[in-house]
């Protein structure tokens, strides 16, 4: 059994700086340096006095340390670690652009009046799920020992969870939301004949690079493997 420190080192590094990210954060608020206001996604501050940071540290917070704030941090270290470890290995740049994206497009979300909510991280965090949930439909999921179920259902079944706990389904519903339209403009799209509208970007990829961050040859190995077996994989799914 691997310690603590070699599980840690063990994860690929999207995940564990998004992680590692949040738990800094809600450790900093409960030491009393934090305070989450000046975090929070309020766009007329962003607007009007240019704290454009709060478009970013909003997705930092995933709230108290608590039950479910524990449960958040376990979907990241398994979903968001098997997605970058599975459909993604040697793949981070896209990775990477998958979680841009969703950020970008929560914070369109959460321009609506209605469906606004100051902090969007957790949403992120169901975001993952869903993409998950896409690339492993019929991998069977145990919830709580109470309950089994395919993949493919895992994300409204933790929706169904907040409902009963009392926890706010916006932020799921959100990342729900963001994650199908990635999932429909990468792969649902592109399969009906539709042109492929969300390559990664250059920037990304160079950025990734000069962080070096993954593993060195994921840029040579990329177009294989976004042509080959991860096609194929995504093509027999959505069959199933």
């Amino acid at each position: 059994m691997s310690s603590p420190a070699e599980f840690y080192n063990s994860l690929p590094p999207i995940s564990k700086a998004f992680g590692t990210v949040c738990v800094a954060t809600t450790a900093a608020y409960h030491l009393g340096v934090f305070n989450p206001y000046y975090a929070a996604l309020l766009y007329a501050p962003v607007f009007k006095q240019f704290q454009v940071w709060r478009l970013v540290t909003n997705f930092f917070f995933l709230g108290k340390f608590s039950v479910n704030f524990g449960i958040r941090l376990l979907m990241i270290a398994r979903y968001g670690v098997q997605l970058e470890k599975g459909p993604f290995e040697r793949r981070t740049a896209d990775f990477l652009w998958m979680m841009i994206f969703g950020a970008f497009s929560l914070l369109a979300l959460a321009a609506i009046p209605m469906l606004w909510t100051p902090f969007l991280g957790v949403s992120l965090v169901f975001m993952l799920l869903y993409v998950w949930s896409r690339e492993f439909p019929n991998a069977q999921v145990n919830i709580y020992g109470l309950v089994a179920l395919k993949a493919f259902y895992l994300p409204w079944a933790m929706l169904a969870l907040d409902v009963i706990f009392g926890s706010p389904i916006l932020p799921d519903l959100l990342g729900i939301l963001a994650g199908h339209l990635y999932y429909f403009l990468t792969v649902l799209h592109p399969l009906a004949g539709g042109k492929d509208m969300l390559r990664t970007p250059r920037w990304v990829r160079k950025l990734v690079a000069r962080l070096r961050l993954g593993q060195p040859a994921q840029v040579h190995s990329q177009p294989e493997r976004s042509t080959g077996t991860a096609f194929r994989g995504r093509s027999y799914r959505l069959n199933g």
